[in-house]
């Protein structure tokens, strides 16, 4: 497993306690805005992850389910 600066779980984690903050009022205006960006950047850097896991499954069965390691940044 290669070593991203930050992984999909841990990013999903820190998406869920931002949305539980938010949901919960436990910050003041301010840091809601502020959580709110960070929870923005943090969905879209797990849905690119997503996009590329996809896109290798589908590699995965176009080749008759025969394994091949590419790189789909």
């Amino acid at each position: 497993m290669s070593k991203d600066k930050h992984n999909f779980e841990s990013n999903l984690n820190k998406l869920e306690e931002i949305v539980e903050k938010l949901e919960n009022g436990e910050v003041d205006l301010e840091e809601s805005v502020k959580l709110y960006e960070e929870g923005m950047r943090l969905k879209k850097v797990c849905e690119e992850k997503l996009k590329s896991i996809e896109l290798q499954i589908k590699k995965i069965k176009e080749d008759n389910y025969k394994i091949s390691k590419e790189d789909f940044k």
